[in-house]
């Protein structure tokens, strides 16, 4: 394997997770995604793969031992997603989706516009049918998110989880709004902030890179929707949130001709107590 990121232990952990996974009859092929296939993996960087394993052995294939054979594990465990987290001895993390060989490899290329692979031969490293490697192939060239559509979807979001933040303070539940805020608004902002200003490389996780791909202005916006979980720091966040929002939907508006519901926007300002 000729590709390298900043972190050689991780460098090294993926050459041997192909040297294991060519030698382990169950797997038909497996898959790197994340920041190592964007080349943007350093010290912190965990290790994200889809495992495919042959279709009749799926529900029986042992998932944390053959992760063992990397290296120790102190943790291992299906999570939120049904995902088998797991955490080697040196603290890396690593994320695998055990996965029927059969519909997932079908499944690659309708990743088309959430996942890129800029390297696809260097993200394959089994595939014993040439079916994975023909699906990676189709998400080397990265394809942006539709922009009118998007916006629109995104304009709307805003607008209805905004006010849901204004109901949630007014009823005096600060630890929930902070949550609301921080969790729901937050990020669709972002995503719509990175609509706007052609960056959106990491739509997924808008706020990843965001002191590189963001402009000082929108990192200040963003900061300023962002409080301690009190009372009032958070009403004043969620006020600066509303008016990024409307300032954003106006743009996205002006740009690609979006309905923004204003009349809404407005009463949400009012609720919040804001200049509606």
């Amino acid at each position: 394997m000729s590709f390298r990121s900043a972190c050689p232990a991780l460098d090294e952990r993926i050459a041997r997770l192909r040297r294991l996974a060519q030698s382990e009859p169950l797997l038909d092929g497996v898959l790197l995604y994340g920041s190592w296939t964007l080349g943007e993996a350093d010290a912190h960087s965990d290790i994200e793969a889809y495992l495919y394993v042959q279709d009749a052995h799926v529900d029986d294939f042992d998932g944390p031992a053959f992760l063992r054979q990397l290296a120790p594990l102190k943790l291992a465990y299906t999570n939120m997603y049904g995902i088998l987290a797991v955490v080697f001895d040196d603290l890396m993390r690593g994320e695998f989706h055990l996965t029927a060989a059969g519909p997932g490899i079908d499944e690659v290329p309708t990743w088309q516009g959430m996942v890129h692979l800029p390297d696809p031969e260097a993200a394959v490293l089994l595939d014993r049918t040439g079916r994975l490697a023909r699906a990676a192939r189709q998400l080397a060239r990265f394809r942006p998110p539709e922009p009118r559509t998007t916006a629109q979807q995104l304009v709307n979001e805003l607008a209805n989880w905004t006010l849901m933040l204004a109901h949630v303070l007014a009823r005096g539940e600060t630890a929930r709004a902070h949550a609301l805020l921080h969790t729901v608004v937050a990020p669709q902002q972002l995503q719509l902030c990175r609509l706007l200003r052609g960056s959106t490389a990491h739509w997924l996780t808008p706020s990843r890179a965001l002191e590189r791909d963001l402009p000082a202005a929108d990192r200040e916006r963003y900061a300023a929707t962002t409080a301690p979980a009190q009372a009032p720091d958070t009403l004043a966040a969620a006020r600066h949130s509303w008016r990024w929002t409307r300032e954003l939907s106006a743009e996205a508006a002006e740009r690609w001709a979006v309905c923004v519901p204003g009349e809404l926007l407005d009463d949400i300002g009012r609720l919040l107590g804001g200049d509606g």
